[in-house]
């Protein structure tokens, strides 16, 4: 049975620090034009509505910014990732900032709540602040904590008020009620730049994290075909792929947070590759590309796009009835 995909297009950065990730999509979509590539007119279209004008707003929730238009926002990805499913596209969603995950990981069960989730999350941050320990108080470094239903309260430091806790209760509860994805069944590929909160949920958990020196020393097939084994008990794979998780100096800085020492581009194709070709995976996303703060033109945008063309083969392949 051939998969159809729907491409999610989510030009949204509210949950960001610095503005431009919500030009991602079209940086992208640019690079395929450069490259004389038909890529995004070969595939049906989703366009989220976005909410970028709230980045101006007066903030008065701190430790968790604009968290009612994150809200709002990662309620539309949900919906959008949600009716794709049920209609049996397979989403290749295109987003901003990476607060949007928690929006395309609820709307996955949403269609799937009996079905175990596991999560390939490629990236250089671990994402598992909440509002009560986050330092910057940036929902894109919140979404696993969130579909985790983790608040790490034995590492509080912030105060919040009402008004953000009733939000982010909202947040966790998006789509399907409660935690999305259990702490073994999340995986890290590349996470080289986290904070003593994260670090303790991690070691709590004993959250897996490949990072980039194991995979080149163990080797990249190795690592990747024990992470399968680590999800062999789910039902279904969710990969969310930020940029940040190449290095930065090696490739280009057009991202929110870049960060030296990670991947390359064919490490990274290689690794969504072989997970793909478990079978598992219902979804792809791909985030946080910023040509606003690319000094090399476009390269982030393009080499994103490399990554998104040479996966898709393997996602359209036939797959067993």
């Amino acid at each position: 049975m051939e998969r159809f995909i729907k491409l999610i297009k989510n030009r949204s950065d509210i949950g960001a620090g610095t503005r431009g990730s919500d030009l991602g999509i079209d940086a992208i979509e640019i690079a395929a034009i450069n490259k004389n590539s038909d890529y995004f007119n070969r595939f049906e279209f989703d366009d989220v509505k976005s909410h970028n004008e709230s980045i101006y707003d007066k903030n008065r929730n701190a430790f968790a910014k604009r968290i009612e238009h994150v809200l709002e926002q990662c309620t539309r990805v949900c919906s959008s990732v949600k009716n794709n499913l049920k209609e049996n596209f397979f989403p290749i969603v295109l987003s901003g900032d990476h607060s949007s995950a928690l929006g395309t990981i609820s709307g996955i069960k949403a269609v799937y709540p009996d079905k175990r989730l596991g999560v390939v999350w490629i990236d250089a941050h671990a994402d598992l602040h909440s509002p009560y320990t986050s330092p910057s108080g940036n929902i894109h470094g919140m979404p696993l904590a969130a579909a985790l239903g983790e608040d790490n309260l034995n590492c509080q430091v912030n105060k919040i008020i009402p008004e953000t806790k009733k939000h982010w209760e909202a947040l966790k509860n998006i789509g399907y009620p409660g935690a999305k994805v259990v702490p073994e069944d999340l995986i890290y590929f590349g996470v080289r730049d986290t904070e003593e909160a994260e670090d303790k949920q991690i070691e709590k958990f004993k959250i897996k994290n490949y990072k980039v020196d194991e995979v080149r020393y163990r080797g990249l097939e190795n690592c990747v075909e024990e992470a399968l084994a680590r999800l062999s008990n789910c039902d279904m794979i969710y990969i969310s792929f930020d940029v940040d998780s190449m290095d930065c100096d090696m490739i280009s800085y057009g991202t929110g947070t870049p960060v030296p020492k990670g991947f390359d581009q064919y490490e990274i194709i290689d690794i969504i590759n072989q997970i793909i070709k478990s079978q598992k995976v219902v979804c792809v996303e791909f985030v946080e590309i910023n040509p606003l703060l690319d000094t090399k033109g476009n390269k982030m945008a393009e080499t994103a796009f490399e990554v998104l063309e040479q996966i898709t083969p393997s996602i359209i392949l036939p797959i067993e009835q």
